[in-house]
């Protein structure tokens, strides 16, 4: 269902009811990780976060390792800032 390289590809989705009451499977949502700082990215016009992500972490689709180094859920929650902060290329 996932790429191997999602964070969610290990975990087990569980049956959950909706408001309406169908039964419908969910993927519980992977703690955040551990991440290192490596630095600070001065944030030029134009600049998307899945290409800081490929230019830094050799995978465009890391932006999200981005996102939680900087506390926000979604990537948009940092259209606005000035300096995105860089996880190393590596996971601990």
């Amino acid at each position: 269902m996932f790429d191997a390289k999602s964070r969610y590809a290990n975990l087990a989705p569980y049956p959950v009811t909706d408001r309406r009451g169908r039964m419908v499977m969910v993927v519980p949502t992977p703690d955040a990780p551990d991440e290192a700082l490596l630095g600070y990215h001065r944030r030029l016009q134009g600049e998307r976060l899945d290409h800081l992500a490929n230019a830094y972490l050799g995978d465009g689709a890391g932006f999200w390792r981005i996102c939680e180094l900087a506390d926000v859920m979604l990537p948009d929650a940092l259209a606005e800032a000035r300096e995105i902060p860089i996880p190393p290329k590596t996971r601990r």
